[in-house]
């Protein structure tokens, strides 16, 4: 039952940390980033079994992290409330060709990445842009003026 606990507090803990990372930081990864998050992971792994060898441990932890996620995912689907606090809502970042400055420093992201992004999406220039949303999962789309 020890596993269990530890492994809903560190499930609770990660599902904090990474809302509070912020989408665009997990959307584009760096090397030095993916790195880092597989050590994250193993330091969970070794704080839930506290390093713990057996298969009654790893499946309890695993069993336990998978629960977690599924349930989560079933109580975001059910219960609204509860959405804006797992789930990050989309924002508007670019309105009829203007940047919004004040969304661009919530989300610490610059007019320069926008602009990037829309040249890959084969936009020349923000002014072209009728909306540009920054998505719930990092992903930025854009909606080109008529």
């Amino acid at each position: 039952m020890d596993v269990v606990l530890r492994a809903l507090v560190a499930f609770c803990f990660l599902v904090l940390l990474f809302r509070v990372i912020g989408r665009r930081e997990l959307s584009s990864l760096e090397p030095f980033d993916l790195i880092l998050i597989v050590v994250i992971g193993d330091l969970v792994q070794q704080g839930v079994t506290q390093s713990d060898l057996s298969i009654t441990g790893i499946v309890l932890s695993v069993g336990t992290f998978a629960t977690l996620a599924v349930g989560l995912s079933f109580l975001t689907s059910r219960v609204r409330w509860i959405r804006p606090v797992v789930e990050a809502a989309p924002i508007v970042i670019v309105q009829d060709g203007k940047v919004i400055e004040e969304n661009l420093r919530r989300e610490r992201m610059t007019a320069e990445e926008v602009a990037v992004e829309a040249r890959q999406q084969q936009i020349a220039s923000i002014e072209d842009v009728a909306w540009g949303v920054l998505e719930g999962n990092g992903k930025l789309s854009f909606i080109t003026k008529g």
